[in-house]
């Protein structure tokens, strides 16, 4: 009798391994298709895993980016979040955690928030999400659609209430400052710089537009993303689909260069 009830016993429990390995959702490696988030205890979102090949060139990137302020009214999908968010901060180095801008000493003073609006990413809860670069993960702040505040903040500027994304770029000086003094604050200028950069690029290169914004007030930015006091908001960069996309052709690039070459004989 005992015997069976054990036979049981571990029958109950194959079954119950069986359903619970079913259900749980699978994310490839490769795809680049809209991935639903996983979210571990309703508050972390794993993005999808980063790619370091894509279907442009750096340098059709770099003839191709443009500060672009009209975007239609459409959702991001998680996957070009997760590059954007990678290209911005994301680690490219694994023994160190070096990232994919350059840091004084590797201090990384930057922090990164994501403010997401009412369907603004697809699979994405509205709300402002703090990026973590080791795991690629982001922490929900605090839910719901922020754009409007992010707006205000930011003097009004349209292109912010527009983009279905905004990120927050703030700096923890200290980080810098502590190991180079005053001269770390420049640093730390410079440092953001690279991380627009990288944004700017990363956005040509998946087809989205991009602008970064200095102009706004930047304690009521700090409140509306969440980040602690010792830390200061150095850019707002809306996100969206571009309603049109920027290009060159070489030869149109070749005739200018030859025109001012021309000059100089003159």
């Amino acid at each position: 009798m005992q015997r069976r009830l054990l036979i049981l016993i571990s029958i109950v429990l194959a079954i119950v391994v069986i359903v619970s390995v079913a259900t749980i959702t699978y994310i490839p490696r490769e795809t680049t298709e809209t991935i639903t988030p996983i979210k571990a205890k309703e508050y972390i979102v794993y993005l999808p895993l980063p790619r370091i090949k894509g279907n442009m060139s750096v340098e059709e990137a770099l003839a191709y980016r443009r500060s672009i302020r009209e975007y239609r009214k459409e959702p991001l999908t998680l996957f070009q979040l997760s590059q954007i968010l990678w290209a911005a901060q994301g680690i490219s180095e694994t023994k160190w955690g070096f990232r994919t801008c350059p840091s004084a000493g590797a201090t990384y003073p930057l922090e990164v928030y994501v403010v997401v609006g009412e369907n603004g990413v697809i699979g994405l809860d509205a709300g402002v999400y703090h990026y973590d670069p080791h795991s690629h993960t982001l922490r929900l702040i605090k839910k719901g659609d922020y754009k409007e505040e992010l707006y205000k903040a930011g003097l009004n500027q349209p292109w912010i209430l527009n983009a279905p994304v905004n990120l927050v770029i703030a700096a923890e000086y200290e980080r810098t400052t502590r190991r180079y003094g005053e001269r770390g604050i420049r640093y730390v200028h410079m440092e953001v710089g690279h991380a627009g950069q990288n944004v700017y690029l990363e956005a040509t290169a998946l087809g989205l537009g991009t602008v970064v914004i200095g102009a706004f007030y930047d304690d009521q930015v700090r409140e509306i993303v969440g980040a602690p006091k010792n830390q200061h908001p150095l850019y707002i960069i809306p996100i969206g689909v571009p309603e049109k996309k920027y290009r060159i052709t070489e030869s149109e690039l070749w005739d200018y260069i030859e025109k001012n070459r021309e000059k100089l004989n003159q």
